[in-house]
């Protein structure tokens, strides 16, 4: 434990609970949302000790429970697909545009076995009525997280989130627009995992790495083939990750790197073609998510003469706290 726990800014004020498919991560967290420790483990909603609400409560006490231990009535909350329909109670998505208070005001609810109510964030969905739905849970929290930290982005931004399922999220005023979700990420895992694409490329663990700089090129060649191409090529282009493999104009070691640079440029130049056609000039652009895969992105985005307004890490605590803040929770702790 960290932090001096006599003092106003070190006292614990919430338990803040970021859950998703394959991990769980607690915050103990004190005044203006400082982080006075932390705890994970892989108890993911697809993980849990065991199936149904008893895993739910297993996994919450082995995190929490030395926390609780100390300080029995911290109030709890709760994001990410904890609350979707295979959660531990399903928090309804809300409609767009959605700001924090709009999610407080829909937040779910779940009192466990020993009479302690934790709140849970509810997704939001874009569903406009000349287009398919879309929908988010978790990235709403790390929205809030980014706009509470970084006040100048509130007014109008853009934020991309990439990821499994990367979004691209358009910010007004402090509330989510809308957004549309790419599947970047999970195709680029089927690619490599079960298709014929995946059978020339040459993993670390079967030899030598590639060199950093003709690993750079691969995927810089494959950005610019998805920034030159015609709508619809991209089915086309895959095939090309197995041609240059077999022709050996890329060696197995690059062809990772690639595939990886042509989805990245496949989406980049998609969600930059629906940017562009507001009037008005391009918002300023924010990269949320994990270090090594937003570089990739900051990577490609030069190549569409793109520079992003900042690169932020994980908000997803700083979200959850403002998101206790919006329910009230915070006044009574």
């Amino acid at each position: 434990m960290s932090g001096n726990q006599g003092s106003e800014a070190g006292r614990p004020r919430l338990i803040a609970l970021d859950w998703g498919t394959s991990s769980l991560r607690g915050f103990l967290m004190g005044k203006d949302a400082g982080i006075i420790d932390q705890r994970a483990s892989s108890h993911g909603i697809q993980n849990l000790p065991e199936p149904g609400i008893p895993g739910f409560e297993k996994a919450f006490a082995a995190l929490c429970g030395p926390w609780l231990a100390r300080w029995p009535d911290l109030p709890v909350v709760a994001g990410g697909m904890v609350g979707s329909a295979q959660g531990w109670v399903e928090a309804p998505y809300v409609p767009c545009p959605a700001d924090v208070a709009e999610l407080a005001r829909h937040a779910g609810r779940v009192t466990t076995a020993d009479g302690r109510t934790i709140l849970i964030a509810p997704g939001v969905i874009d569903d406009p009525a000349d287009a398919p739905p879309d929908v988010m849970r978790g990235e709403e929290i790390q929205i809030a997280g980014a706009l509470a930290d970084n006040p100048s982005l509130a007014e109008r931004a853009s934020i991309i989130m990439p990821g499994t399922h990367s979004k691209w999220v358009s910010i007004a005023a402090s509330r989510i627009t809308h957004f549309d979700t790419y599947m970047t990420g999970e195709v680029f895992a089927v690619m490599t995992t079960h298709s014929i694409l995946g059978r020339l490329m040459t993993s670390p663990a079967e030899g030598p790495t590639a060199d950093p700089a003709a690993a750079d090129a691969a995927f810089c060649q494959g950005v610019l083939a998805a920034r030159e191409s015609r709508a619809g090529d991209l089915l086309n282009q895959l095939f090309s990750v197995r041609t240059l493999g077999l022709t050996r104009r890329l060696s197995g070691l690059v062809l990772r790197d690639y595939l990886s640079g042509l989805l990245i440029g496949q989406e980049l130049t998609s969600g930059v073609a629906r940017l562009k056609q507001s009037p008005a000039t391009l918002p300023p652009i924010v990269l949320i998510g994990d270090d090594r895969l937003c570089s990739s992105y900051r990577r490609a985005m030069a190549l569409f003469d793109i520079t992003p307004a900042a690169l932020l890490g994980n908000t997803a605590p700083s979200g959850l706290f403002r998101f206790a803040a919006a329910t009230g929770m915070l006044q009574r702790a």
